[in-house]
Formats: structure tokens, C-alpha cells, sequence
């Protein structure tokens, strides 16, 4: 693969994405992030602030990737790619199943053993997490993360900004809103409004979150 890949934030979920671009081919030009990372298992070249990010002066044989977990600072890494008409793209481990009728927009992450099937999409921004399965006509908007191991059964939706923490279920049919946070290991069976964190089996509401 010819394209050089960038990295926007360079921490632990960046290591993710990293290993899943070598995989993939990618070469990788170096990392943005708010100081110089002391921890650079992979020795790539610090390219500065991402305050002051200028993407205009790369070329297009560069793609630029959102590498961050927190799916607010993720949007907002995204906004500064987009603003710049920088090229995109998706990180889809070789070893995630993901159905030829299945969509998965670009900035988007799908780690090891995740599991997407027919018809199911996925919005631009999003993590489908290690072991995460997301079943057929599932609906994720933008910017959300679906941790390991939580698994969305048929017809899920899931609103623009929200958290599916690690090994919850939900329920077929569901609909959760924006910007909701599930526990982790939480048995989701009834919809959730937008704006709320829900944990326990079966779930219930804890709070009103801040958007």
C-alpha cells in the first residue's frame, strides 16, 4: 500500500489502530498528540501539537485516523480532518468478520474477532471493539464505541456519540439514544432516551449525563 497513514492521538487505543494499519499494509508517516508521548512502542515520529495541526501541508499519498477512544476528542480530531479536505479512511482488522452487505464508514475502527453482519451500519467515527459483535440491520450513528466483547442483537439502534461498555447485551429491536452510557456487562432490554447512563441486569437508569 503506497498511502502513508497519520495518527491523531497516539495512547493506548492508538496502539490498537496502529497494529491494525501494518496489518492492513498501511506505512505509517507518524503521530499528532498534545506533547511528544514517552511511551512509543512502535518508535514513530512525533509531528507535533494537534493545536496546531495543519493538514494542508501533507500530501494526498497521506490518510489521517481519529486514534483516540473518547468519542468526543475523537469527533473533534475528526472535524479537523474534515476541515482541512484531508483523505480518510477505515481500519478493519484482517481478522474481523464483516458481511460484503454490511457498511462501515471511514474513520471508523473494526479490531480483532469483531463481528458485523448483513446490513448492519456502521456510522463514520465509530469503534467496533475486540469481539464486539453487531448484528444484522443494527443502525450505529456517528462517533460511538461498541467495547469488547458487547454484542448488539438484529435491528439495535445506537444514537451519535454513545458507549456500549465492555460485554454488555441489548436486546433485538432496541433503540438507545445519544450520547448514552452502558455499563459495562449490562443487559439492555428496553429503549434508552437520549443523554443517560443505564448499568445492571437487567438495566435500569442511574443518570442524566452532561452533552
Amino acid at each position: 500500500m503506497d498511502k502513508k497513514l497519520i495518527l491523531l492521538g497516539y495512547s493506548g487505543h492508538a496502539f490498537v489502530a496502529a497494529d491494525i494499519a501494518l496489518l492492513m499494509g498501511y506505512q505509517i508517516g507518524g503521530y499528532f498528540d498534545q506533547q511528544e508521548s514517552p511511551n512509543n512502542p512502535y518508535q514513530f515520529q512525533y509531528l507535533g501539537s494537534e493545536k496546531d495541526i495543519d493538514l494542508s501541508t501533507f500530501s494526498k499519498d497521506h490518510v489521517f485516523f481519529p486514534a483516540v477512544g473518547d468519542n468526543r476528542i475523537r469527533q473533534k480530531l475528526h472535524q479537523v480532518i474534515a476541515l482541512n479536505s484531508c483523505l480518510e479512511t477505515k481500519l478493519i482488522h484482517p481478522k474481523a468478520v464483516v458481511s460484503a452487505m454490511a457498511c462501515v464508514a471511514d474513520s471508523s475502527l473494526v479490531a480483532a474477532s469483531a463481528v458485523i453482519n448483513p446490513l448492519a451500519a456502521i456510522g463514520r467515527g465509530c469503534i467496533i471493539n475486540t469481539a464486539a459483535v453487531i448484528e444484522h440491520e443494527c443502525q450505529i450513528e456517528d462517533f460511538v464505541h461498541i467495547a469488547p466483547g458487547a454484542v448488539l442483537a438484529g435491528h439495535v439502534s445506537v444514537g451519535h456519540g454513545t458507549f456500549v461498555g465492555a460485554g454488555a447485551v441489548v436486546k433485538q429491536g432496541v433503540k438507545i439514544g445519544r450520547n448514552v452510557v452502558v455499563g459495562a456487562g449490562a443487559v439492555v432490554l428496553s429503549d434508552i432516551p437520549d443523554a443517560e447512563t443505564w448499568v445492571g441486569m437487567p438495566a435500569s437508569f442511574v443518570k442524566k449525563n452532561l452533552i
